[in-house]
């Protein structure tokens, strides 16, 4: 491994607060939730009725015959990976762009891949035969579509890669990307998650073990509630997150615009529960520690925290015990934490990557958002919450870091320095 630095020079966003990086950025800081109630038909079917749709249907910004061919998770995906490049400064393929495509990679993941496109076709197979089966079936199903979409749009030829880790899928896919730049196989990368499972399955079965908020169908802006007392599960959301990163020497070469360094990632598992976090957050506290030294970061420098935190009964005053424990009391005791699960819904896949950007946005405009809905602070969190307004991030050299832990037990942290 390298020594080469690795910087983030574009930002791309679709979500349930903002159909893009600004609109999402601008809601975030006041505050305003993007949970909406479920008004399909089948709402009443299912026991949670609050979902976090993304506020612009992709529909409107890609061609009715591309919409054709892809599952929803791969549009979203498209659309923020559109406004990253552009964001950075690009346009056109690699080459125009003035990108060498075999040095240019894609790490786009996602948790579920074209689950939409699954439970509709098999429908379709079941009424109406095979024959009537969408020849692009398993093209929109696959996890590893999106990468596969982005690659080809931007003819970047260095690998597509597509890291599946239930809710850690996205920040590992830029994890993996950080490792392509430092590694020397790329110059460029396209990094982040996506996800798109709003079904009546899925918040079916995510009710079925007691892992979405019901409490709170008639007032869906106040469902998703981290850290509060009164949590009762997440809210499922959809969307994406797109950065580009490049190595430094790239970045300046071309004289680039930087929001931040993409300084490090740390990899855990927490070998306890299929679904359950360890409960003295090991794992977690693992990651973050690893993802430091992989950033050759101290922990005195670290001044944010955008936490997983879900929602959930058991997850979320465990991260803050090993938010702690990584940090050290000293260093804990300095730290902003904040929860933005709780206006954009939990994205699943999508979630790491779309709270990279916020992450990398807050040191760039040494800003935090609050999280919302903490009316009654769980007593076992012991960290401080960002709580009712945006919280100024200190000047000079500062890094936060952006966890985010899936089913199955795997633990992603990455770390961002300001630039």
């Amino acid at each position: 491994m390298s020594d080469r630095r690795v910087v983030v020079t574009g930002l791309g966003l679709t979500t349930p607060v903002g159909g893009d990086v600004a609109s999402a950025w601008s809601a975030l800081l006041a505050g305003r939730s993007g949970i909406r109630a479920l008004t399909d038909d089948w709402a009443e079917s299912v026991p949670s009725r609050v979902i976090g749709r993304v506020a612009v249907e992709p529909s409107e910004i890609i061609p009715r015959v591309r919409c054709r061919r892809t599952d929803r998770y791969e549009q979203f995906a498209l659309v923020a990976a559109a406004e990253a490049w552009a964001d950075a400064g690009f346009e056109g393929k690699a080459a125009d762009a003035g990108v060498d495509p075999d040095r240019f990679g894609v790490a786009v993941s996602s948790g579920i891949g074209g689950i939409l496109t699954t439970l509709q076709q098999y429908d379709t197979f079941k009424e109406k035969g095979w024959q009537r089966v969408s020849p692009f079936t398993v093209p929109m199903l696959m996890p590893n579509g999106a990468a596969g979409w982005i690659s080809m749009e931007y003819d970047a030829r260095a690998g597509a890669h597509s890291t599946v880790s239930a809710c850690s899928s996205g920040a590992e896919g830029i994890g993996y990307a950080i490792d392509m730049i430092r590694s020397g196989r790329a110059d460029v990368a396209i990094a982040g998650g996506s996800e798109a499972a709003i079904h009546p399955l899925n918040l079916a079965a995510f009710a079925s073990m007691r892992a979405l908020s019901t409490g709170r169908n008639d007032e869906p802006e106040r469902a998703s509630r981290p850290f509060d007392k009164g949590r009762d599960g997440f809210v499922l959301g959809e969307g994406a997150g797109v950065l580009v990163l490049e190595s430094e020497e790239h970045a300046r070469a071309r004289g680039a615009r930087v929001y931040a360094e993409a300084a490090g990632v740390g990899y855990a598992a927490d070998a306890h529960d299929i679904a359950l976090p360890e409960p003295e957050g090991r794992g977690a506290t693992s990651a973050m520690k690893r993802a430091l030294a992989h950033a050759g970061a101290d922990a005195s420098e670290i001044v944010h925290v955008n936490a997983h935190a879900t929602s959930t009964p058991a997850g979320d005053a465990v991260e803050t015990k090993a938010i702690r424990n990584a940090l050290g009391d000293s260093a804990a005791d300095q730290i902003s934490v904040t929860a933005t699960k709780s206006m954009t819904g939990h994205l699943l896949g999508g979630a790491g990557a779309v709270e990279s950007i916020i992450t990398v946005l807050s040191l760039h405009h040494r800003q935090a958002p609050a999280t919302i809905n903490v009316e009654d602070l769980d007593d076992e969190v012991v960290t401080d919450i960002i709580r009712k307004e945006p919280r100024s991030l200190p000047d000079g050299a500062i890094a936060a870091i952006n966890n985010s832990f899936g089913f199955g037990g795997a633990d992603v942290a990455l770390v961002f320095r300001s630039a």
